[in-house]
């Protein structure tokens, strides 16, 4: 038994109340499971903790008769009960991967880099305007699943003319998991050369959303992969790099955080087994690799409920009551273990504004109204390209700028389209780099 679980039993050698004792031992599991990092799906922690109540009953009851020594072992019963659901799976263990969508085929490319991804092709549906030029999207999450009202966006561009692709990125919806260390922001930009690569169409168009957009960023800072690009649109940006995931900058209006209805649905986090592991990691203390919960499990254990107020956040206060539904339950897919280790590795990169300031594809970069994105992870993106062409500022829509609500869908399409095909902008050019400090200053 660890030195520090002996020093504990004699500390709380005095006798405690039955509750008092429990809420012990759970403090005592939780902290062994931090300490272990989950090791054997918890199960180290537990042997540990039922370890520590055993001892500690015996200390409590050595001066007692044989009958009542048993009554301090009570409490370790019931702490025994409790901490044992969190080493207990109630998902399969096995990645369970979401049905086929019934109205686009799922393709399966395997990539130079090694991962192998769900691509879906969306071809040019209009037969008077077709443009020359492939068009990527590269969907957010990180390491999430294309939502069906992304997939109704991507439908739309591709009624536009365009021969429209996407991919999840690895360990994301229909595409193959990697090992947790293999999953960094350096490894999605190496993906997307691979892919266009497959692609073997030349030169392609790149939509890249939120975390979309900062592998884009990072692919414009990257001179190899940078080469294959025609044209870059950088939507709603995370942070490009470590310097600029630190910033503590404001967000723009008000979104619907706090007023939106609770999400429907189950969640996993009302699991005690999910709900430990998932709060322990996003508060630092499992890895992403925690032996508590495997990748697999922990994808199949997630679902859109546990994402809470996440989903408002994207949309303007004004549209709190209307938020649509923006996934099916049998399509959604979200691994938050890989998706904190991405995140992870941006904080952790140095700085790509040298790199970013020698680009030279032509971008223009779209900001939300009601952005839940920091403002300065956007506008740094624009202080330091100079191949940015044009801003637009989407008035009356947050992160998720295509949503389906009112035009937002149109005006999303008009600014995307007149870009590619530079054509005049439908909105101002705002703001410019010599606007950004009033810019910050006066849309939060």
């Amino acid at each position: 038994m660890p030195t520090s679980a002996i020093r504990l039993v004699r500390f709380t050698g005095r006798l405690l109340p039955a509750p008092a004792a429990v809420t012990m031992l759970v403090v005592v599991f939780l902290a062994l499971i931090a300490l272990t990092d989950g090791a054997g799906s918890g199960l180290a922690a537990w042997l540990t903790t039922l370890g520590v109540g055993a001892v500690l009953a015996l200390w409590r009851g050595r001066h007692r008769t044989w009958p009542a020594r048993l009554v301090p072992f009570l409490p370790v019963v019931v702490a025994a009960a409790l901490t044992a659901t969190v080493c207990i799976p109630t998902v399969p263990t096995a990645r369970r991967y979401p049905p086929s969508l019934p109205f686009v085929a799922t393709q399966h490319w395997s990539l130079a880099t090694g991962s192998r991804v769900a691509v879906y092709h969306y071809p040019a549906a209009n037969s008077g305007t077709r443009h020359p030029i492939p068009l990527v999207y590269l969907n957010g999450g990180p390491v999430r699943g294309i939502s069906v009202l992304d997939h109704r966006f991507l439908q739309l561009l591709a009624r536009q003319g365009y021969d429209v692709y996407a991919y999840e990125q690895a360990g994301g919806g229909r595409s193959d998991l990697l090992p947790m260390g293999q999953y960094t922001i350096s490894r999605s930009v190496r993906d997307l050369a691979a892919f266009i690569d497959r692609l073997d169409k030349g030169k392609v168009d790149i939509l890249g959303f939120s975390s979309g957009g900062s592998v884009l960023t990072r692919a414009l800072a990257d001179p190899s992969v940078a080469a294959r690009l025609h044209r870059a649109i950088i939507a709603e940006p995370g942070p490009m790099d470590g310097p600029t995931a630190h910033i503590a900058g404001h967000k723009g209006r008000k979104s619907a955080r706090g007023l939106a209805p609770a999400p429907t649905g189950p969640r996993s986090t009302h699991v005690p087994r999910y709900a430990v592991a998932f709060g322990l990691m996003r508060l630092g203390l499992l890895s992403p690799d925690t032996g508590l919960i495997g990748q697999a499990e922990g994808v199949n254990a997630f679902t859109a409920a546990d994402l809470g107020s996440d989903t408002a956040s994207a949309y303007c206060a004004r549209d709190a009551h209307r938020i649509p539904a923006e996934d099916t339950a049998q399509n959604f897919s979200f691994s938050p273990a890989a998706s904190l280790r991405i995140q992870q590795t941006v904080k952790d990169s140095p700085s790509i504004a040298p790199q970013l300031r020698r680009s030279r594809t032509p971008a223009m970069l779209m900001i939300a109204e009601c952005s839940s994105q920091v403002r300065q992870w956007e506008t740094t993106v624009l202080a330091h390209d100079p191949a940015i062409q044009r801003t637009q500022y989407m008035p009356g829509v947050g992160h998720h700028m295509w949503n389906g609500l009112d035009d937002n869908n149109d005006r999303a399409v008009a600014v995307i389209t007149a870009f590619l095909q530079g054509k005049r902008a439908p909105l101002p050019n705002y703001p410019t780099r010599d606007e950004i400090p009033a810019f910050l200053r006066d849309h939060k």
